[in-house]
């Protein structure tokens, strides 16, 4: 179901940012200063906890519960019923760098994302840092 305004504040805190054009499951709950952009789909029955970062057309599945300040970045895909512990981080980049050799800016078109995709039932502990391109199978546990 896509939010309209009355939406978004009965299934999420007043303070949480949802852009219009993304998809909230029934049943999803997003607390405080939690981010969801353009074009994510969340499942039904989902927690967002506060501060959490959901990137532009990120795929999160039912059941999943993202705990407080986790940053899941796009292209990320989350299978149904995943947990991703506070703090941990599913990155997008395989060569982060700020600059190029001559010392130059990167550039929004200098890179290729990637993503991280996370089975079914797995569960990535607090503060983890998934580095993209990964791929985590189903009921796998990623310790912190």
């Amino acid at each position: 179901m896509r939010h309209t305004e009355r939406e978004v504040f009965v299934a999420s805190a007043p303070t949480a940012d949802i852009d219009p054009s993304a998809t909230i499951g029934e049943g999803t709950r997003v607390w405080h200063l939690a981010q969801i952009r353009e074009g994510a789909a969340i499942g039904r029955d989902c927690v967002i906890g506060r501060g959490a970062y959901i990137g532009a057309g990120v795929g999160v599945g039912d059941g999943c519960k993202i705990q407080n300040h986790a940053l899941v970045y796009e292209p990320a895909r989350l299978g149904s019923g995943v947990f991703v512990g506070p703090a941990a981080v599913l990155t997008n980049d395989r060569h982060p760098r700020a600059v190029n050799p001559d010392g130059s800016p990167k550039g929004a078109g200098d890179w290729t994302r990637v993503g991280v995709d996370v089975g079914r039932g797995a569960s990535i502990g607090a503060r983890a840092v998934c580095v993209a391109p990964v791929r985590i199978g189903p009921w796998a546990m990623v310790a912190a």
